[in-house]
């Protein structure tokens, strides 16, 4: 796509603070943060940053551009108040790592935005402006929610700008998106926690010996506690099931480690999880996806593992989308 939006960012930390990095090449961006600390190293680096998230908004509006909510969700009901007042009908999305939540609170407090969640699947254990890479995101997924009501144009463009960044681009429902992440990004949260703090009342001698799979184990501990509490709180009503799936394979692991001795079906069991997690993406064939359901059949890619690899608003039969969907045998 050719005609790229201006990508305007409400946030300047580790993930907006990447992506205004790595859009600059392909579009016109600026950025606001509510730290003057953090807007003035984002100057310094040579970034167009406004003083207020009105005067963004106000140039958003005016140009068409996409708006893109980098905070905490925490702060996503003041911001969404500010887009209502400024710009009602901007193109709208957000880089947030729960989905319902947010969707809902873009139908209540910004209702004609043209809203599409995303979230890229990216990130590291630090945070704020100068934590930021232009190749955070480099091979991550990039997920974008969808509903049969969705605007497929401003969806275009968010994918566009994700596919720019050398990402998966993978389309899914809200709910199902939290589901996903409370087990492979939020639970691993809780269980670095957990871990981090269990080795540290083993006392001196154990994080002395501590090596390579207690630092992996524990690394996103580091993130600072706020954004860790921001995250996994507001998915509680998909958490709390994950957690209790954990606790669940754990507990039957020390059961059979207590009366038999033995660890045999944890330890296989989670080898083979780990080796369809290495061998993720196989088996998958490019297609090309058009016509009236193209929502249905967008859902239909992310739901079964593949993803989007190209978008073109102009086709034979409207706007065509290429993507890498499994590939089934006919007999």
């Amino acid at each position: 796509m050719a005609d790229r939006p201006s990508l305007h960012v409400l946030g300047l930390g580790l993930i907006g603070g990447s992506l205004l990095r790595a859009a600059a090449a392909t579009h016109d961006v600026s950025g606001w943060s509510p730290s003057a600390d953090t807007r003035d190293a984002a100057a310094a680096d040579g970034f167009r940053v406004v003083a207020d998230p009105e005067t963004l908004l106000e140039e958003a509006d005016a140009a068409d551009g996409l708006v893109v909510l980098a905070a905490p969700v925490t702060a996503f009901g003041d911001l969404l108040r500010r887009v209502d007042a400024v710009a009602p009908e901007v193109r709208l999305t957000d880089v947030g790592s729960v989905k319902a939540a947010v969707e809902d609170q873009v139908e209540a407090l910004a209702p004609t935005a043209r809203f599409i969640g995303s979230h890229p699947m990216a990130g590291t254990q630090h945070s704020g402006w100068a934590a930021g890479s232009a190749d955070l995101f480099t091979g991550a997924a990039w997920v974008t929610t969808l509903t049969e009501e969705s605007d497929l144009d401003t969806w275009m463009y968010v994918a566009d700008l994700a596919l720019g960044l050398q990402c998966r681009v993978v389309p899914t429902e809200a709910p199902a998106h939290d589901s996903a992440v409370a087990l492979v990004s939020h639970l691993p949260h809780l269980l670095a926690l957990a871990l981090a703090q269990v080795g540290a009342d083993g006392g001196p001698l154990a994080l002395s010996l501590a090596a390579g799979s207690f630092g992996d184990g524990t690394r996103v501990a580091a993130t600072r506690p706020e954004l860790i509490r921001a995250m996994c709180e507001t998915n509680k009503k998909a958490l709390v099931p994950a957690v209790d799936a954990f606790l669940g394979v754990l507990g039957v692991g020390r059961g059979s480690l207590a009366s038999t001795g033995s660890l045999v079906k944890l330890t296989e069991a989670g080898h083979a999880g780990r080796m369809q997690f290495e061998q993720r993406g196989g088996g998958l064939e490019l297609l090309t996806l058009s016509g009236d359901d193209l929502i249905e059949q967008l859902l239909s890619v992310g739901a079964s593992g593949g993803h989007v690899t190209a978008v073109r608003r102009e086709g034979d039969d409207g706007p065509e989308v290429d993507a890498y969907y499994p590939a089934y045998d006919d007999d």
